[in-house]
């Protein structure tokens, strides 16, 4: 990939990439003190460069550059201390997404047919103005501080591979949420990723972080590993809009683990992160233990954090969200491979979209 600025609004649009993500988080409160928490992304794929073995499965080879895309979300109420996953392994885009001169997307789930939910949404209004509806969550974003540009230019490398990354950290969230059948008022503060890439990532493991501390200083972490090396990225921005990068990082994990039943991986709930030339001591706890997502053979953990440290002599606290990949797992996928998930995901479609009309 050729490094090159990044252009707003024109680069929040799809690239001709192996693999691209535009990912939301947030914290959420209602006018009764009850919290909530999600993370929607949406992902769009080159099926034949990108090592998902199950999509070659189900479309076959094709053309290069033949596109599809998937979803994931969670919905998190705490005052359930439940969460509520949704996981699009394939998602139906609509004709006009992609296409508009904003960033439009609008996608339904085959399976959420018969639950009766049709329409997911990703779209940006207005320059910096943001529409998100899944399932759970009906909202508007609305950014209060420039890009944060990973790397400084929002072009990074780790263990060799390139990626254009750029955050809006600070993004003031109107809109409700859906508890039981009740639509419920928020407000908040969200979160957007937007990541695109030549290069597949199903093989390698990280940790990562994006942090949304209660003084203004927003920070998104990673440590990478490739399972020969680990590379460490640090990107803030605090609430003046000064951004320093930095490439060194210790993050040391707690004693608190999630140990998954159905893919028996074992994940951290806590851990110590330390940025020593921001002179920044951080401890991240999840909120919610069971944060585990499963994608064919992929398997990770997403959830919310609440975080507290210091930055030289001062003390500081906030929230965020934390993903973790590539743990090792005894999860079987073969039995949903090849022809049999083929076969699988057309009769399911069928049944599905005959249930629901």
């Amino acid at each position: 990939m050729k490094q090159r600025p990044i252009k707003l609004p024109a680069d929040m649009q799809p690239h001709n990439t192996v693999i691209e993500w535009w990912y939301f988080n947030g914290h959420l409160a209602d006018t009764k003190g009850n919290s909530y928490a999600f993370m929607d992304c949406l992902f769009r794929t080159d099926m034949n460069r990108v090592k998902i073995p199950y999509l070659k499965n189900i479309f076959g080879r094709g053309t290069t550059g033949r596109y599809v895309a998937f979803a994931h979300s969670v919905f998190e109420n705490f005052a359930e201390r439940k969460n509520y996953k949704d996981i699009q392994n394939i998602s139906l885009v609509s004709r006009d997404s992609f296409a508009r001169p904003l960033f439009y997307a609008n996608y339904i789930d085959p399976v959420s047919l018969a639950r009766g939910f049709l329409v997911n949404e990703i779209a940006e209004r207005k320059p910096g103005i943001f529409h998100i509806k899944t399932e759970w969550i009906d909202l508007i974003m609305e950014s209060k501080k420039k890009p944060l540009l990973e790397g400084g230019q929002g072009f990074i490398t780790v263990r060799g591979r390139e990626s254009f990354y750029y955050s809006l950290t600070d993004l003031k969230t109107t809109g409700s949420v859906r508890v039981g059948n009740e639509w419920i008022p928020v407000t908040g503060r969200s979160w957007m990723d937007h990541q695109w890439a030549d290069v597949s990532y199903s093989n390698d493991k990280w940790t990562w972080f994006s942090i949304q501390l209660d003084n203004g200083t927003d920070i998104m972490c990673v440590e990478y590993d490739d399972g020969k090396a680990k590379d460490y990225l640090v990107d803030i921005i605090d609430a003046h809009g000064r951004s320093p990068h930095y490439t060194q990082a210790v993050f040391l994990k707690g004693s608190k683990t999630f140990k998954s039943k159905t893919t028996k991986a074992e994940y951290p709930l806590e851990w110590m992160i330390a940025i020593p030339e921001y002179d920044l001591q951080l401890k991240a706890s999840a909120l919610l233990p069971d944060g585990e997502m499963i994608f064919g053979a992929i398997n990770y953990w997403e959830g919310s954090i609440t975080v507290t440290g210091t930055i030289g002599n001062k003390k500081v606290s906030g929230k965020g969200f934390m993903e973790l990949a590539g743990y090792p797992s005894n999860y079987n996928f073969l039995l949903l491979s090849g022809k049999k998930l083929n076969k699988m995901m057309k009769e399911e479609l069928s049944v599905q979209i005959k249930k629901f009309f």
